[in-house]
């Protein structure tokens, strides 16, 4: 299951967010709190250096809540001020335009000493696709100024908009990194829909998500499929197949649509119909210094 991903308007926005960061006091990255290391690209890491940033976990909604408590005591726990969203209801929006600003407050401050009173804070939104931005950036202006959609790639541009009056946010288009080395990464980003559906196989894909279900949440699968106590066969095909009759994915002669199958096993895990799901755990994938720990040097 090798997949790489890495199209030319992503090293398109990789130049343009290293053009524009000079002129950005805080960085708000968003991360999908289901696998909040698999969707924290290193890249941006790298471009951000030492400015201020705000880890922002969104999709808090899928996810499961214990296991978000974990993640925002961890990286608490590492120096970066954390927040929860549910960018499609707007929970955790306040909070986050709050920490950015308190984040942005030592900037504001040095500029009014200089003579320069009432800038608003500029921000960045930087994170892999289908993460929430626009989602999240619709919510705070309080319109749908932003596109949105179910896929990732919408948003390609960059555009300034205010928020409030005191923060203005620099939107820009998600960023994945040139390669994924680590086809476990690789596999949650496709299973919540940060990789296009069209660029991996989805067979392989599925078969690894239901061998996940079955080992740790099988009484969801029974649940959601209505399956009795001796309805869950160890062998994956056997299970995908056994769904598959059990949602009518039939072609004529009775024979299973195998693909008609998988596309709903995949979009009752991404819209919560299977449940809350963290992939990620904080002890499950080694987490490099360099990509993650903050420096407590600022630059402004």
């Amino acid at each position: 299951m090798h997949i790489h991903w890495f199209p030319g308007h992503m090293a398109k926005a990789q130049r343009m967010i290293s053009a524009q960061l000079k002129l950005i006091d805080v960085v708000i990255e968003l991360l999908d709190a289901r696998i909040p290391i698999s969707s924290a690209n290193p890249i941006i890491s790298e471009l951000v250096g030492a400015k201020p940033k705000v880890v922002a976990l969104n999709k808090s909604d899928l996810a499961e809540p214990a296991r978000t408590a974990e993640w925002i005591q961890h990286f608490r726990g590492m120096g970066f001020t954390t927040v929860t969203l549910d960018a499609a209801s707007g929970k955790g929006s306040k909070e986050l335009v709050n920490k950015v600003e308190q984040e942005a407050s030592e900037k504001i401050a040095k500029l009014a000493a200089k003579g320069i009173k009432g800038r608003p804070v500029r921000a960045m939104i930087l994170g892999i696709p289908n993460v929430g931005k626009s989602s999240l950036i619709n919510r705070l202006l309080g319109t749908a100024t932003a596109k949105t959609g179910d896929r990732p790639g919408v948003t390609r541009g960059q555009q300034w908009l205010k928020v409030g009056k005191n923060l203005e946010l620099l939107d820009t288009p998600g960023v994945l990194w040139p390669k994924m080395d680590d086809q476990e990464v690789a596999f949650k980003l496709a299973v919540t829909g940060a990789i296009k559906d069209d660029i991996y196989d989805m067979e392989k894909v599925i078969l690894k998500l239901l061998g996940i279900l079955r080992e740790n949440y099988s009484d969801r699968l029974r649940e959601r499929y209505k399956l009795t106590q001796d309805q869950l066969p160890e062998d994956i095909v056997e299970l995908l197949e056994l769904i598959g009759s059990k949602r009518g994915c039939l072609r004529s002669g009775g024979a299973v649509d195998y693909e008609k199958a998988r596309r709903i096993i995949l979009t009752d895990f991404r819209s919560n119909k299977l449940g809350q799901f963290t992939l990620d755990t904080p002890d499950q994938l080694e987490i490099k210094e360099s990509d993650l720990t903050p420096t407590t040097e600022r630059h402004f």
